[in-house]
């Protein structure tokens, strides 16, 4: 007898795994039906029945799914008892027991008779279910878990089966006559085994004998309990209404007067959940005149400063604007609002069990003040650093601890009490409503959201009656997730943005569905429309003020606080601890800072003396001793620690108390360089140290400080990666489908400088000005295209509205917090994966007005190279270098810098730099620093004067004689704010404080300060008997360079790193380019670059080898740089380290010492096939390609070589001892070097490149370099835009690599294939006739020659559009083949002057040599040089503006520098064909003449 049965339920369990003991968690029957067949599938009986609802009630979500309303149960419901005690009847009458995905029934019905305490035999009946792995074969149906078939449902089981959907009612009787139809229709195609069944053999011949034909449906009559349950409902609700009616007429408030306020908005701190940026959130309060507005982001606070700050600018500037109406006689208008900072918790049940998922419930915490917001930064800071699993999570525990001056918001639809009521029963939510009640008193609060939403509405119905039951107050409000209605499109395209997903997918839950906002209604609601929406219920409406009233406007911004500094005994002075004061700080201070100065100085000066009283005053009197005793405590430490530091960085290097701690290493007495820069004795604002440390060295001084602090009170900081305008367009086409190439074209189009925000607001000319005319004109086509009116179009727009919007978050690449106690008791912090550390929630732009202690930890490439070189210089020479001690004198660095010789110098390396340096020819270090300061946007077209005055070509002209004394270093130009600063104190006797701050004025250009001032310096000035014009005029100049104008301590310590660098290039060349190869290792490019410049050098770059690599670069004792074994693929630091170390012992005789003596498990067989191919084991008398012979048994030689090693140390190690206790002496025998023909050279450096990324003993098309200079019209690199060679024939050379043959859907073949140049390379595709034309010429290695046409893109059929400009091709051939088939005639040019009888002889062999069928003309010309200026466009990148503090986007900029080029003129001019003379043009003879340096043009 089979048993079919199915239950309808209030819900879903929790947990699956769940006993059914755990009544809590599995939920409750409502309707049980069962259809009861004999062995032959006759029916017996079928029964129905609806379950009344005794003590629980059936939640809108389960109703939602199969119809069944409490009310509808309740009228028509039969005892839960008597069900039982049926069902148990009819189990006792089955052997099976039946059913589609059948566990969940079981569970629920074994709960069920748990509950009443009944006893049953269900749980040891055997169980047949439909949902098996078996169906799931039958069906194959994809998308299954671990890339298995996915189980069918009850539907596409009956739809494989019968051919004919069912739709799943989701009602038991029709899901029971479906289940039983297919389960016969199974047991009829023998689906079940008989041991399954436990039935004789012959049972499935006599059951098909009993059902010849497909089983068909018993034919139930089935309720529509949907309709049903809708009909009870609305004869109950029709006597609820007039109720209501009656009661909202006495209860009727006045809303006229009451302000409605928004206390459940996101920002776009939720990450990609909301568009509202925290300023327009402000905004948008303001302009509904809204006393107060909430922010309320998931789980993290990382807007609240932000928020708070705008909200209190948004008060003062209302103040301000009322005051003055007020003075005007008119009313006031604006608002004053008050910042109610908040945060939606996900609230779990242990936030520390991390066993299975549980995203626990959304619930709305509000600070009611200071101390509340720190609560909420200890429960979110929680979150993230120990409750973080899926999503940042709490627990009501937490809560309870956190709980003072917080009020709580039930939250939306994933509160917990709404949930509950959607999802598990009223009673559960009633309890939960209890516990918060319970905990949180009057400052519980219900939330009511109406979005005209079903599920929201039914809710709210229960919510009320909750509430009004339990006494608790309700509240009104919306969940905001964008401001204006319009904006939800690109909100709902956010999301998708979140979730990788495209819009056209539809929204709902499961499988093919994705995540999306139900309606358009999650705006920013003005207080009339949330009115209107509460019109029948205004006490949710009036009991917001109480909230706003309960909220105490408090700032988050506060002094920066200092961690204590531990001072000796003989220091600490007792007052300090009675009032906290600074004295014993300030005495060590000044006991530290003389002593240094006694090491930094032969004397004490009165000068000096001076300086350093006058910093130690101004620092006592601002209140930081201990922020400098904090600092140069960890570089002392540092140098300790064998770290390099730099020798200063910004306006700390101005300091002379930091140079006597040793914080930084110039001496601001010798360069002018001023501590008022640093810290203003007059307006007190945080001084700010930044300290460059080796990059390798810098983690271990982090180490210190976090160990001397604790980790509790050190922490990172955190970034905010926003959605720049290039990726919320390309984001924004993907979720829209737009194709890839369309999104690229229009990705394209926007240029580096402009946002798109300001593209679609600036009119014409602001763009002309803002724009190069190509960038103009690209812009012009953006808008065009935005303004189409296709998908292209609607993707700007709405990339308009996602620009700027947070993506993700990152951390600070330098910053480091460091605070005096507990880090959480300042400000919530959060996470990374990059680190251990805690990461601040506020970012790098507050942090220090939120009261921290930032220090900026800077990792500085340049250091590591410094050290690197002396470490090379120590190895090789013995001689022990000082960087710091170098003479600032040294000829040969500075003739160095006048060849412009300066690739691989820090801050001097771009092209525009190296040709300033030769115009220059500097002979002083002052000559570098105003370099160094000069050449940035603005300042820049200063330099021809500078160069022209410091050659004697200008005349140097002072305004004013008593400027000379600070502008003759820098020839009469003002190149620093120092100069500035100075000269004001100078002419117009300014104070310190003052100077500051006309140069902050000056470089802001604050109109207002500065009107001030000028007045005060002219009076000034004249009175001090300087004529007033020239004052004019110098405040003029000022005015107009000095937001150009540099800091001169940045400048001295970035230019005194530039000179180190540069003495080691000049005096150790070898060893500094080992250093600059080593630290660009990870970059092949730069790697290759470099080498480049060694060449040039005339400095020999050798290829790895065992018996002298390092894992760096190094220098042998041939003086030529050696390749470093890190810089190989596979060879990690263990295998370098093993061949290093077992060296020291001799060098390596062959590959079988090799593997004898090291470490065969750090030096794997991958290290050793990667050296073997980069060249590591040339030095062995094996060539590469026998280390990878295999003589047909399957084990390379290399491979054999290594198990002979592995052998060889066993052996030793086992140390067998004979009978007569003697070591055995047992031979193994080496491999024998197997014979074979060694690699081409193609195949070798091939080779070599997979394995290091680069060509190191060659580059396969050096002996093709005539055909590439003569043939080739264009670089690889100018197909990255073709539209600028639209109609034109482009001829190029390369490998090929990377060939693909295909054949497309039509059948017809195709290839893609990749050509490599010397540096750059180009990806092609080649399809139809072309590519039967020419695909013999597609083969790997192979070196080819290509003619390509550039043609315009295909028309769009519908729209017109030209599409990307596409290649035809020409011609394919041999590069071999191209000087025999091109080359027709040799032309030699010569100089009149060059022209010798050993020359003429010379050229003469040559000719001889190489005889053959080609034409000779000789050219020889008599000619002068002339010289003329020409602007030329040179790029600086990120590194060259690296760290210079003022500059704001250090992005690629272009500098247009006027060059100064020689030209040779050509006075007179002779061709002579060569009548006899004929030759064969071929490389040989072309490689002849290029020895002998002769000039020659190819036809």
């Amino acid at each position: 007898m089979y048993l079919i049965f199915d239950t309808e339920t209030t819900g879903l369990p929790k947990r699956w795994d769940a006993p059914i003991t755990d009544t809590n968690n599995w939920p409750r029957c409502i309707q049980i039906a069962w259809q009861l067949h004999d062995e032959m599938g006759n029916l017996i009986e079928s029964q129905d029945y609806l379950v009344k609802p005794e003590g629980f009630n059936i939640p809108y979500d389960a109703e939602r799914i199969h119809g069944i309303s409490t009310e509808l149960a309740a009228e028509r419901g039969i005892g839960l008892s008597e069900v039982l005690e049926k069902f148990n009847i009819a189990l006792s009458k089955s052997k099976f027991i039946v059913g589609q995905n059948v566990g969940f029934d079981v569970n629920i019905m074994g709960c069920e008779f748990y509950r009443f305490g009944v006893t049953s035999k269900m749980a040891e009946m055997p169980v047949l279910d439909t949902c098996t792995e078996y169906t799931a074969e039958l069906l194959k149906l994809p998308g299954g878990r671990g890339g298995k078939f996915k189980l069918p449902t009850l539907t596409e089981l009956h739809q494989f089966l019968f051919n004919q959907p069912f739709a799943e009612a989701h009602n038991a009787t029709a899901d029971v006559e479906a289940t039983t139809r297919c389960f016969l229709e199974l047991i009829r195609r023998e689906a079940f085994t008989k041991e399954q069944l436990d039935v004789p053999a012959d049972y499935f011949r006599r059951f098909n004998e009993n059902n010849p034909k497909e089983i068909q449906l018993i034919g139930l009559k089935h309720i529509n309990l949907k309709q049903a349950s809708d009909e009870v409902r609305a004869r109950l609700q029709k006597a609820t209404d007039e109720a209501q009616k009656k009661q909202t007429a006495e209860n009727t408030i006045s809303l006229t007067d009451v302000d409605f306020v928004h206390l459940h908005n996101h920002t776009q701190f939720s990450v990609l959940q909301s568009t509202i940026s925290i300023g327009d959130l402000v905004k948008a309060a303001a302009k509904h005149k809204m006393p107060a507005v909430a922010m309320t982001d998931h789980a993290n606070l990382m807007g609240a400063f932000h928020f708070v700050r705008d909200v209190l600018n948004h008060n003062k500037a209302a103040k301000a604007k009322n005051q003055s109406l007020i003075d005007n006689g008119e009313e006031p208008t604006e608002v004053l609002m008050k910042p109610i900072v908040g945060c939606e918790f996900f609230v779990c049940e242990d936030h520390l069990d991390r066993t299975r998922k549980d995203n626990g419930y959304q619930v709305v915490l509000l600070a009611k003040n200071k101390n509340g917001y720190h609560n909420l930064a200890k429960m979110s800071s929680i979150a993230y650093t120990k409750g973080f699993y899926y999503v940042p999570r709490i627990d009501k525990e937490v809560i309870k601890q956190y709980k003072e001056d917080i009020i709580v918001l039930s939250g939306n639809l994933y509160g917990e009490i709404p949930s509950k009521i959607l999802n598990i029963g009223e009673h559960q939510a009633e309890e939960a409503l209890l516990w918060w009640k319970q905990e949180f008193g009057e400052d519980c609060y219900i939330e009511l959201m109406r979005h005209n939403q079903e599920d929201e509405n039914r809710v709210n119905t229960t919510l009320i009656s909750l509430a009004r039951k339990h006494d608790l107050k309700l509240v009104a409000t919306n969940n905001i997730f964008y401001i204006d209605k319009e904006d939800a499109n690109a909100h709902d395209i956010l999301l998708c943005v979140r979730d990788g997903e495209k819009q056209s997918t539809p929204v709902g839950r499961g499988r093919g569905y994705r995540y999306g906002m139900p309606n358009k209604e999650y705006y920013f609601k003005s207080g009339e429309e949330m009115k209107a929406l509460f019109a029948d219920l205004p006490e949710a409406i009036y009991n917001i003020q109480e909230i706003v009233g309960k909220i105490e406007i408090f700032d988050l911004a506060r002094e920066v606080l200092l961690p204590k500094f531990d001072i000796p005994e003989q220091f600490i002075v007792p007052e300090d601890e009675i009032d906290g004061g600074k004295r014993g700080e300030n005495l060590y201070l000044k006991h530290l800072t003389y002593e240094g100065a006694k090491r930094r100085y032969k004397e004490i000066t009165p000068e000096i003396r001076e300086r350093l009283d006058f910093e130690l005053q101004t620092i006592e009197k601002t209140g930081y001793p201990g922020y400098f005793l904090i600092v140069q405590d960890f570089i002392a430490e540092a140098r300790k620690l064998d770290v390099s530091v730099g020798p200063g960085r910004g306006s700390a290097a101005g300091s002379v108390v930091a140079y006597c701690l040793g914080i930084t290493n110039i001496d601001p007495m010798l360069y002018d360089l001023l501590f008022e820069r640093f810290l203003n004795p007059d307006r007190v604002s945080m001084p700010d140290i930044d300290i460059d440390f080796d990059d390798e060295g810098r983690g271990r001084v982090m180490d210190y400080v976090i160990n001397k602090y604790g980790s509790n009170q050190v922490a990172q900081i955190i970034t905010y990666g926003t959605m720049a305008a290039k990726s919320s367009i390309r984001d924004t086409a993907r979720v829209l489908d737009l194709p890839l190439f369309e999104a690229d074209k229009i990705a394209k189009l926007i240029p580096m400088n402009l946002n798109l925000a300001k593209i679609f607001t600036f009119d014409n000319e602001q763009l002309k000005k803002a724009l190069r005319a190509e960038e103009f004109d690209k812009v012009q086509e953006l808008i065009a295209l935005a303004n189409a009116g296709d998908l292209g179009g609607e993707a700007i727009t709405q990339a308009k509205l996602l620009e700027g919007n947070l993506r993700n978050t990152g951390i600070h690449a330098c910053g480091v917090i460091i605070t005096p106690d507990d880090i959480t008791n300042f400000v919530p912090v959060s996470t990374a994966k990059d680190s251990d550390l805690y990461v601040t929630q506020f970012d790098n732009s507050v942090v220090e007005s939120a009261g921290l202690l930032k220090m900026d930890f800077l990792g500085l490439k340049t250091l590591t190279l410094i050290k690197d070189t002396v470490k090379l210089v120590k190895y090789r020479t013995g001689i022990e270098l000082d960087p710091d001690a170098f003479p600032i004198d040294d000829v040969k660095t500075y003739e160095l810098f006048q060849r412009g010789e300066t690739v691989g110098i820090f801050q001097y390396e771009s092209v525009g730099m190296q040709k300033y340096m030769k115009d220059l020819k500097p002979t002083v270090f002052g000559d570098l620093i105003a370099m160094n300061a000069l050449y940035r946007p603005g300042p820049l077209e200063y330099i021809p004067s500078f160069v022209r005055r410091k050659n004697g070509e200008e005349e140097i002209v002072y305004d004013l004689e008593a400027c000379e004394e600070y502008l003759k270093d820098t020839y009469g130009i003002t190149v620093y704010q120092e100069q500035v600063m100075l000269l004001s104190q100078k002419l117009a006797n300014f104070s310190k404080g003052d100077a500051d701050v006309l140069r902050k004025a000056m470089g802001k250009k604050q109109k207002d300060v500065l009107d001030k001032m000028k007045s005060k310096f002219i009076d000034q000035a004249v009175a001090n008997g300087h004529p007033a014009d020239k004052l004019e005029k110098i405040w003029k100049d000022w005015e107009a360079f000095a937001q150009y104008a540099f800091n001169k301590s940045h400048s001295t310590c970035y230019a005194w790193i530039a000179y180190q660098t540069a003495y080691l290039k000049a005096h150790y060349p070898a060893e500094y380019m080992a250093a600059v190869l080593s630290n660009n290792m990870n970059d092949i490019k730069q790697v290759s670059f470099f080498m480049e410049e060694c060449k040039r050098m005339g400095l020999q770059v050798l290829g790895p080898d065992v018996n002298e690599s390092f894992y760096k670069f190094t220098v042998n004792e041939n003086y030529a740089v050696r390749f470093g074994m890190g810089a190989i693929k596979g060879v990690g630091m263990g295998a370098v380290q093993t061949i290093v170390e077992n060296r020291k012992e001799g060098k390596y005789k062959s590959i079988f010492d090799l593997a004898k003596r090291i470490d065969l498990r750090a030096a794997n067989k991958k290290a050793f096939e990667n050296l073997a191919l980069a060249g590591g084991f040339d030095c062995f008398t094996a060539h590469r390609a026998q280390y990878f012979h295999d003589e047909g048994d399957g084990i390379t030689f290399l491979e054999k070589a290594m198990r002979y090693g592995s052998k060889f140390q066993e052996n030793e190690n086992s140390s067998q001892v004979s009978l007569f206790g003697e070591t055995s002496d047992v031979q193994i025998p080496e491999p024998v070097i197997p014979p074979c023909e060694d690699w081409s050279t193609m195949e070798k450096l091939a080779k070599e490149k997979e394995v290091v990324g680069i060509y190191i003993s060659g580059h396969p098309l050096d002996d093709y370099r005539f055909e590439m200079k003569y043939f080739c019209n264009a670089k690889l690199d100018a197909l990255k835009n073709l539209e600028a060679h639209v109609n034109k024939n482009l001829t190029v050379g390369g490998i090929i690599t990377d060939v693909q043959h295909r054949v497309a859907k039509n059948g017809k073949g195709w290839a893609s294939f990749v050509l490599e140049g010397y540096d750059e390379s180009a990806e092609f595709r080649i399809f139809g006739e072309e590519y039967l034309k020419f695909r013999h010429f597609l083969i790997q290695n192979n070196f080819t020659y290509m003619k390509i046409l550039v043609r315009e893109g295909w028309a769009n059929a519908e729209t017109g559009k030209k599409g990307e400009p596409r290649i035809q091709f020409i011609g394919i051939q041999y590069l071999q083949d191209v000087l025999t088939t091109f080359a027709k005639k040799l032309i030699i040019q010569m100089n009149i002057r060059e022209l010798h009888s050993e020359m003429i002889t010379k050229l003469s062999h040559i000719f001889q040599a190489n005889r053959g069928e080609n034409n000779v003309t000789f050219e020889v010309m008599e000619t002068e040089k002339i010289t003329k200026e020409v602007p030329v466009t040179v790029e600086t990148n990120a590194d060259e503006v690296e760290a210079i503090p003022d500059m704001e986007n250090a992005e690629e900029m272009e500098l247009n520098v006027p060059a100064v080029v020689e030209e040779t003129k050509v006075i007179t001019y002779l061709s002579m064909p060569s009548r006899k003379l004929k030759v064969n043009i071929c490389g040989e003879l072309l490689r002849e003449l290029e020895k002998l340096q002769v000039n020659f043009k190819l036809n």
